[in-house]
Formats: C-alpha cells, sequence, structure tokens
C-alpha cells in the first residue's frame, strides 16, 4: 500500500514527461551558414478545389544558383514549418544540412490547406482543410501537380527525376503526403508522415489493406512514419496501432521505409526533434558531386 501514492505519482505524471521527451538539436538552431531565402505567396480561385484560397510559401537555398536542377520537398499545413522560430525550423534545418552537404539543395515549398471565405458577416472563413487532406484518391495531389507547384516553382530549375521530389505533413497533412505519393509515384518518390491520420476520418484506414493486397510490385516510394505511444484514441480510431499497421503493412510488402514510434502525443515537437536524422535517412543516396 505505501507504494501506491508513488505509483500514481508516475502515472499521471508520465504524460507529461512525455512532452519535455523531444527537444530540438543544434541541426535545428540557427547557425552561421548561409541562409535560403522565403517568400509568401497567395494562390487564388482553384479550379481543382473551386472557392479555396491557398497561402504557400516558398524556400530557396543560397546555394541555388539555377544552372544545376534542385530537389522539391512540399510540406502540406505549410505555415507550421516555414517559420524559422516554428516548432520544427525546417528552413533552419535545410539551412545547416544543406550547407553541410548532408541534404541536396532542395526547392521548399510550403502550403497551408485552402480557406473558403465567408459570404458575409458574421459568418466566418471556413477551413477546406479535411476534405483536402483526409481524403483518399488523386484530387489534392493534381491540386498539387496542377496548380501549385507551377506557380510556386515558376522560373525555378527543378529536377524532373522522381527521387528527387519528396512530400511532408503533420496528422492529416501526414496521410496527406502519403496520398499525394500513392496516387503519384511517378511524380513523389519520398514521403515524410508525422503522427499521420491513417484511420476512419475519411476512409484512410484501408491503405494498410491497399498495401498488403497490392498484386503488383511495391511502388518506387520511400516512406518515413513517426508517431507516439500518447497521441490521439477516438472515435476515428488509434493513431499508434494505425501507424504501427502501416508500418507493418509497408513490411509485408517490401517497401523502404522506416518508422520511429516514441511517446510522444498529437502534435509535431517528437517528429520535429527527428526532422534532421529524418532528412538524412530520406535523402541518404541522392547522387553527390
Amino acid at each position: 500500500m505505501r507504494l501506491l501514492p508513488f505509483a500514481l505519482t508516475c502515472l499521471f505524471a508520465a504524460p507529461v514527461l512525455a512532452a519535455n521527451d523531444y527537444q530540438l538539436g543544434p541541426d535545428s538552431q540557427p547557425q552561421d551558414v548561409p541562409h535560403g531565402e522565403v517568400k509568401k505567396a497567395v494562390l487564388a480561385d482553384s479550379k481543382v478545389f473551386p472557392g479555396t484560397t491557398h497561402d504557400y510559401w516558398v524556400y530557396v537555398p543560397k546555394q541555388y544558383d539555377g544552372k544545376k536542377p534542385a530537389c522539391l520537398m512540399v510540406f502540406f499545413d505549410g505555415g507550421g514549418y516555414e517559420k524559422p522560430d516554428g516548432g520544427t525550423r525546417a528552413t533552419v534545418v535545410f539551412d545547416n544540412l544543406i550547407a553541410k552537404k548532408e541534404m541536396p539543395v532542395t526547392i521548399g515549398v510550403f502550403v497551408n490547406p485552402g480557406t473558403v471565405k465567408a459570404s458575409a458577416p458574421p459568418a466566418k472563413d471556413r477551413s477546406n482543410r479535411s476534405y483536402e487532406y483526409d481524403s483518399t484518391g488523386d484530387t489534392n495531389v493534381r491540386f498539387v501537380l496542377e496548380e501549385l507547384l507551377p506557380e510556386a516553382t515558376k522560373g525555378l530549375n527543378i529536377t524532373t527525376d522522381p527521387n528527387g521530389h519528396a512530400v511532408a505533413g503533420i496528422s492529416s497533412g501526414g496521410i496527406a503526403a502519403f496520398t499525394a505519393a500513392w496516387e503519384k509515384p511517378d511524380y513523389f518518390h519520398k514521403v515524410v508522415s508525422w503522427i499521420g491520420s491513417f484511420t476512419n476520418i475519411r476512409g484512410g484506414f484501408v491503405y494498410p489493406a491497399l498495401i498488403r493486397q497490392s498484386k503488383t510490385a511495391p511502388k518506387p516510394i520511400r516512406v518515413y512514419l513517426e508517431d507516439g505511444s500518447n497521441d490521439l484514441d477516438n472515435l476515428h480510431g488509434n493513431w499508434p496501432l494505425s501507424s504501427q499497421d502501416m508500418a507493418a503493412a509497408l513490411k509485408f510488402a517490401g517497401y523502404d521505409y522506416k518508422f520511429e514510434l516514441g511517446d510522444g502525443a498529437h502534435s509535431g515537437k517528437q517528429g520535429a526533434s527527428l526532422f534532421p536524422d529524418t532528412l538524412r535517412w530520406l535523402w541518404r543516396d541522392w547522387p553527390k558531386e
């Protein structure tokens, strides 16, 4: 009985400790290296998602000179990635790893989900995020390839090699990243999915079965999955179990994949702490000069 108070303390402290487990390392801190430039723009009047407006940012590394084609990485929920003082510090990590030649010179395109403007006050703007990201099928990746990238990368020399194209996202953006590569493996060969919503929000729970039951060779995609044991468990499903199911299916089908399961919650904190090593793994065999 004397152990009970200690046991209860440990029980209730566990989620708090998990939230503090993951800290940003030196590769996520601003360093004395060349810094790329980030520009913001707006894509209005989408034809794929009628009535929506998408904010997006384009990161161009300092080492890009236009003479050699650069690689490309697209981020869903992009506004949360591109800020140097944000949780991920994606552009800071890009600056550091590109300078150390631990990843190729890579253009980053960070796009937010669409917003439908309110017709009149007091109505509020409506987010199109769940429809764009949680849905299976090729609608969202068609938006990326047909509308976003032609505008965002205009005038930039991007490699045509799909091995040089990556896509990333968190939560609903995480399943959206996988869906983009699954639907268009001729364009995206690399996927990063943090706490991906491979659950029954809009049918995404079907992916492990589709991966296992495919009668063709594995698609030429490399997949990085990350989740935490304290992730969501709700009416749509259990996120850690769904991620483990995805990882098991990818292993069964012979995919090039990596799965990191920690004790994080439904946030980008765990993934952000792993982001530099994620990029090293993702680009590990990209041709070097």
